[in-house]
């Protein structure tokens, strides 16, 4: 097996459907516009990302029935890199909708099928087979799967030297955080909730990140605020990059472009100041676009080109 520097794990991946429709009405039947389709879940759109920055990573995800086989037909239309780890039930799908009236946009997201003990086995096999020096663990977990899932693959992951990125919720997140982990993307309200505390203020944050580094938690912590850019802290750094105004179309993604931008900053070696402001100009871009879209290479340039020059 070739070996890759970056390494991304989606265990509950998605085929993303996007329409469009004029009109909510109750109990009417909707007409939508021809569907597009994109592979989803937050390790694959990382690596995808990562590919659009000109970077390599190896997308590790569950596949399974005919949605599974769709989703793989994505990614491999986009040259990216793949290994799969078969599973019994069929890939889950999610549907995103755009009501061209109001500029509402809604989001339904299905729960992720049962993972067998053997599957879940084998998740953890084919990562711990993979070497990498980053493993990004991204997305949300199974309903069926214990909370301390990604704990097991951490563990593995750093006794062999990987750095472990994560972006995940919940109690996964809180379970996984026990043992530690190279950087961790939380929003402002799961920051806050890490912590025992009910609401954070944006001032708050810096002094907030350094006590979960302090316990041990993590190296780096990147909190994102949304509209208001995102922050990244160390032990020894604070940098706070504003996020730039754009025109803003879809959501979707903008998070896992972030990381997807930071982890590729950070195999290259850029500094610091770099890594945040790729973060904030690809996370930006992919509010830019309809849909499912992650972001264009050309308007991250343009974003990443404006961050540095301010």
């Amino acid at each position: 097996m070739k070996t890759y520097d970056i390494v991304t794990l989606t265990v509950n991946p998605a085929l993303d459907k996007s329409s469009s429709f004029s009109h909510l009405m109750p109990e009417q039947k909707i007409r939508c516009e021809d569907p597009e389709y994109d592979a989803g879940g937050g390790g694959i759109n990382v690596s995808k990302a990562i590919h659009r920055l000109g970077g390599e990573s190896l997308c590790v995800f569950t596949s399974g029935g005919p949605i599974g086989k769709m989703l793989e037909g994505c990614l491999e239309k986009e040259n990216i890199p793949m290994q799969i780890v078969a599973i019994q039930k069929w890939t889950r799908e999610n549907f995103v909708a755009l009501d061209t009236d109001t500029g509402s946009q809604y989001r339904f997201g299905f729960p992720g099928p049962p993972l067998t003990l053997a599957e879940q086995k084998q998740i953890v096999a084919t990562v711990s087979q993979t070497k990498a020096k980053h493993l990004v663990l991204s997305g949300s977990l199974n309903e069926n799967l214990s909370e301390d899932f990604y704990q097991k693959i951490i563990k593995k992951a750093k006794a062999s030297g990987t750095k472990v990125i994560l972006d995940t919720s919940g109690k996964a997140l809180e379970k996984a955080l026990e043992l530690g982990v190279w950087l961790v993307k939380p929003n402002i309200g799961e920051l806050a909730k890490l912590m025992g505390i009910e609401k954070l203020k944006i001032t708050e944050v810096p002094e907030t990140a350094k006590k979960l580094i302090a316990k041990g938690s993590a190296e780096i912590v990147v909190v994102s605020l949304g509209p208001k850019g995102a922050v990244l802290v160390t032990k020894d750094h604070t940098i706070k990059i504003p996020a730039p105004e754009v025109p803003k179309k879809s959501t979707v993604g903008a998070g896992d472009s972030m990381l997807g931008a930071m982890v590729w900053a950070l195999s290259q070696n850029k500094p610091l100041q770099e890594v945040i402001q790729w973060g904030v100009a690809c996370g930006s871009a992919a509010t830019m676009n309809e849909g499912t879209q992650l972001f264009k290479l050309e308007d991250a340039n343009k974003l990443f080109k404006a961050l540095k020059e301010k």
